[in-house]
């Protein structure tokens, strides 16, 4: 499980040091190449899977509705999305010894960060929350999400109840 969050905390390093749109691709294509890989465990690929859902629906409305934004705010909210995932993660194998009630209380903090901060407040509920309403997946968040306002909930929540 180490090795799981070494490999999230190096793929959310990546995207650092590059320009223009490199943040997305890179995020995107290192997801695609997880999903591709069939050594990958289970966790990766859904998380992969999702990062891949979250950015093509991001690029896609934001030309829809945004298109005269930047590519910088794309790469912003990529490089949010990939941090608010492994954050996630983290805090999910951080707190595994954790009582039930208590990581499913975590698990919630996420999940409501995502839903309540929409960044295209997209009529389509069923498609924006087709991961949400999964109970099976471990990616239960929108794909609506400004992700840098979520990662900043998601710090705030955890603060209270630490």
């Amino acid at each position: 499980m180490k090795k799981l969050v070494y490999i999230l905390v190096f793929m959310t390093m990546l995207p650092l040091s590059m320009s223009a749109q490199e943040v997305f691709t890179e995020v995107r294509k290192s997801a695609q190449t997880t999903l591709d890989n069939p050594n990958s465990n289970d966790l990766l690929r859904q998380f992969s899977q999702f990062k891949i859902d979250a950015l093509d629906y991001m690029a896609l409305k934001m030309r829809e509705q945004m298109p005269d934004s930047s590519v910088v705010y794309l790469d912003r909210q990529a490089y949010a999305l990939n941090a608010f995932m492994t954050h996630y993660l983290k805090v999910l194998v951080d707190n595994r010894n954790e009582p039930a009630a208590y990581q499913v209380k975590l698990m919630k903090l996420f999940i409501d960060a995502s839903v309540s901060n929409p960044l295209f407040d997209d009529s389509d509920k069923e498609l924006v929350h087709s991961y949400f309403a999964d109970g099976k997946s471990a990616t239960r968040f929108s794909l609506d999400t400004d992700w840098q306002r979520a990662r900043i909930a998601v710090a705030s929540e955890l603060k209270k109840i630490k």
